[in-house]
């Protein structure tokens, strides 16, 4: 094959299948999301480079994808726009634009592809869907309850049943930080190498903490605490004990703490039920997050199904003054690949363009089929058409292989007596039928195979 036959590293093409399969996931997920009152918003796929730099982190800005200046200004390699990196910036942006026709409480979902010049690996991709949902203007935890519940009723409702919800809180990480006796002026570089625990193990994060100038006594004492609480993890009380614990004495981690505990009971008999984890290891490498942080997971998958966080101050940064806001992101390249991977799509979610084929007898009778065609679509079914003359075993034997359920075929003998055979590709039971009743009898035989028609 061709190099020049290839996508783009970290990009992929999707064929018809393909496309079903997310289809089908983006539908339900949009229909949770509207069950839930959010409301849909679209942004450009690029915004103003500076709408963006600053928002992510050291680790974020790295992976932004520039566009260089234009015309005259090309040669200059000087960038003024970029590629989205996430769907949560240029919400913020949107949200301090239009802040005097938006309602008081803004429940927004997006559905759009964002860039990253990431690595790419299993479930990584460069170019890739997010599934966001937000709320703006409330500080209430109940944002944060409902928030779950409609990540864990997508999760559900496609076939998930192994899913945890990781919980925890800035906050509570702060607090944390401070305790083991890791300095102010290190707390993010001690984020960001956290971040990456799933990923490379305990070890490896201490080493790097003490690459980022964290002391080795601090790193050792926080790695040694993190290390007790993973074994901790079928036990969530015991989590938020030694939490608890940890940040005693510490307001700000005591609030933290307290809210965690909030959420877990806000959540009670709702969709996000016994799936909720308080996990004091969970970081979230995004800087804007200021509040409660949380994770979608499944064992089988490195890294996370999605997830989010409290960024009351993002919008400030636009607006001039806080705006509280909470989201939570599902992303749909993970979902698909682990959905794949373990064959959980219904067979709703393959069926083809077409369901029922009308065959070319001859050059004479291409007019006939196509008027066919337009009757049996008007009647509601999904209908191709054989574009050539053929050989009937050949044109039952493509059919078969484009799984299509029935076939029409108009001969000559047919059209002298203005009559239609139908052959039903799954039970190979062929039946004649008058020319006015061909819809209908194609969609009893539709039936038959268990195929809704509309």
């Amino acid at each position: 094959m061709s190099s020049s036959s290839l996508p783009a590293r970290g990009t992929r093409d999707f064929l018809p299948d393909d496309v079903r399969r997310r289809e089908y996931v983006v539908r339900l997920v949009r229909d949770v999301y509207e069950r839930y009152g959010f409301e849909p918003l679209e942004t450009p796929a690029f915004e103003n480079l500076e709408t963006l730099t600053g928002k992510y982190g050291e680790e974020g800005n790295r992976l932004i994808f520039k566009i260089l200046k234009r015309g005259e200004h090309e040669a200059s390699g000087a960038a003024d726009l970029a590629l989205r990196y996430d769907l949560t910036v240029p919400l913020a942006r949107v949200a301090a634009q239009y802040q005097s026709t938006l309602p008081k409480f803004f429940k927004r979902y997006q559905i759009q592809p964002v860039w990253r010049a990431d690595r790419p690996a299993r479930g990584r991709f460069r170019e890739f869907y997010q599934c966001d949902i937000d709320a703006l203007g409330s500080t209430s935890l109940v944002v944060e309850a409902e928030l779950l519940a409609a990540a864990a009723e997508v999760l559900t409702r496609l076939g998930f049943a192994d899913f945890e919800l990781r919980l925890n809180h800035r906050e509570a990480l702060t607090a944390m930080l401070e305790a083991v006796g890791i300095p102010p002026e290190r707390h993010a570089d001690a984020l960001v190498a956290l971040d990456k625990l799933d990923k490379v193990g305990i070890d490896r994060v201490a080493a790097e903490l003490r690459e980022r100038g964290v002391a080795a006594e601090a790193s050792d004492a926080w790695m040694e605490w993190l290390g007790g609480l993973r074994r901790d993890r079928p036990d969530p009380e015991g989590a938020l004990a030694r939490l608890r614990s940890l940040v005693a004495g510490r307001p700000a981690g005591e609030a933290a703490v307290a809210a965690l505990e909030r959420v877990v009971a806000l959540s009670a008999g709702g969709p996000a039920d016994g799936r909720i984890r308080i996990d004091p290891s969970l970081a979230r490498g995004l800087s804007y997050y200021t509040g409660a942080i949380m994770e979608a997971a499944v064992p089988d998958l490195a890294g996370s199904l999605g997830g989010g966080g409290r960024y009351d101050n993002l919008i400030g940064m636009f607006l001039g003054r806080p705006i509280p806001a909470c989201g939570f992101s599902l992303g749909l390249e993970r979902i698909l690949v682990v959905m794949a991977e373990r064959g959980m799509f219904p067979a709703a979610a393959a069926r083809g363009a077409a369901e029922v084929m009308v065959a070319l007898w001859d050059e004479a009778s291409a007019a006939d089929a196509l008027a066919l065609a337009r009757d049996l679509r008007a009647s509601g079914l999904r209908v191709d058409v054989y574009p050539e003359p053929d050989r009937p075993g050949k044109q039952f034997k493509y059919a078969a292989l484009r799984q299509y359920d029935v076939v029409l075929l108009a001969g000559e003998d047919e059209r002298r007596e203005g009559t239609v055979t139908i052959k039903n590709m799954r039970t190979g039971q062929q039946v004649i039928v008058p020319r006015a009743r061909a819809a209908e009898a194609a969609g009893a035989q539709l039936t038959q195979t268990g195929k809704d028609v509309e």
